[in-house]
């Protein structure tokens, strides 16, 4: 992927375009855990693509090409959000699309739901997304002890939520 961040920044429109085909599916799904729509999330996803094009140059470190996208998704995220003056969704897990991993049955999606937006965003970065804990802190410009504290309870209140409810499964995260 560093080749093609190269490539990109000389101009070349068809790395580019490779880089945005290889992360389209992870842009979604970080999109969808904030947004509660699909015409915001084409909304930020179109806006990311576009400063990332126009501000390519501005990356230091090109192996850091996803963590850079996925913080100005992010905060295009939440600029449509301000923009909109919408609350924090409370469930965005019905469309949620998600990767190869296993973490695909509805259960497990309509779970999340009941997660705070600032865990459940973790979870999506950490379990998901396969972000290290230094990349997320990156991303969303926090200490990496607020990250692990975040994920803590994140599943602190998922056992607590769901797997009391079920009679405490454990090891779900």
């Amino acid at each position: 992927m560093k080749n093609l961040v190269k490539q990109a920044k000389r101009g070349n429109k068809e790395a580019f375009s490779e880089l945005i085909q290889i992360n389209k599916v992870n842009m979604y799904k970080v999109a969808r855990a904030i947004l509660d729509n699909d015409e915001d999330v084409s909304d930020a996803i179109q806006d990311t693509i576009l400063i990332c094009w126009e501000k390519l140059d501005t990356l230091n470190k090109n192996e850091y090409f996803k963590t850079w996208m996925t913080r100005i998704l992010i905060n295009c995220c939440y600029k449509i959000i301000n923009k909109n003056n919408k609350e924090l969704p409370q469930s965005f897990t019905e469309e949620l699309v998600v990767n190869d991993s296993g973490i695909d049955t509805v259960e497990w999606k309509n779970s999340l739901e009941y997660l705070e937006e600032r865990y459940r965003i973790m979870i999506i970065l950490y379990y998901v997304q396969g972000y290290k804990i230094r990349e997320i802190a990156e991303i969303l410009d926090i200490k990496e002890t607020t990250v692990k504290d975040r994920l803590k309870k994140a599943r602190d209140q998922y056992r607590i939520k769901i797997l009391g409810e079920r009679g405490g499964r454990e090891n779900e995260f």
